[in-house]
């Protein structure tokens, strides 16, 4: 399995500039510049292939790619809503969808997404020798009503970690500085995806 590619960005992040505000008690417009900024590198540490929670915080697009087909297909990052399309390419580098109506999202018990293939699916036989299987998923948590679902334990961990990097602005410090209170990683911890 390949490392997953992020197709579409996300277009919001799971906090609002007005929520870290409220969270520090920052009632005036200079810093938001730099709260935005917190928020998004705040984000940034958390979320995607790259974060350190190994799953996407708000809705974005991924593509997997795969050297075959094989009844299912892992797809690494969750909680994932949609299959998008499943996409496969020949030894001359054309490339053609699957139909639709070919495979289905699968969550296991543990809430691995796969995307599994129905009975009767036929494999192409004339596969690309690398890479030749990609599919394009959403995963995260939706916006709805132009608010946030990601849960509020994950909320309240962006929003502590915000507070203390607006606080603590240098690298060091005269007086010692302790880290992160656990109440970070405690609200973190069951929303760590744990990979194999």
């Amino acid at each position: 399995m390949y490392r997953p590619a992020l197709v579409t960005a996300p277009a919001t992040m799971p906090v609002t500039l007005a929520e870290a505000k409220a969270q520090m008690r920052v009632d005036h417009s200079d810093d938001d510049t730099l709260i935005a900024s917190l928020i998004s590198a705040v984000t940034d540490h958390l979320d995607g292939w790259t974060g350190i929670l190994g799953r996407c915080l708000v809705e974005q697009q991924w593509r997997q790619d795969f050297d075959c087909f094989r009844r299912c297909l892992p797809l690494p990052l969750g909680p994932v809503s949609s299959v998008l399309s499943v996409k496969w390419r020949n030894r001359a580098g054309v490339e053609s969808a699957i139909d639709e109506n070919a495979y289905s999202l699968l969550l296991d018990a543990g809430g691995q997404a796969h995307t599994r293939f129905n009975d009767g699916f036929t494999a192409p036989g004339d596969l690309a020798e690398k890479a030749a299987v990609s599919v394009t998923y959403k995963a995260g948590y939706p916006t709805t009503d132009d608010k946030s679902t990601v849960p509020p334990a994950i909320k309240a961990a962006i929003l502590l970690h915000v507070a203390h990097l607006f606080q603590n602005r240098e690298a060091v410090a005269e007086n010692a500085l302790a880290e992160l209170p656990m109440g970070v990683d405690a609200l973190l911890t069951p929303y760590r995806a744990m990979r194999i």
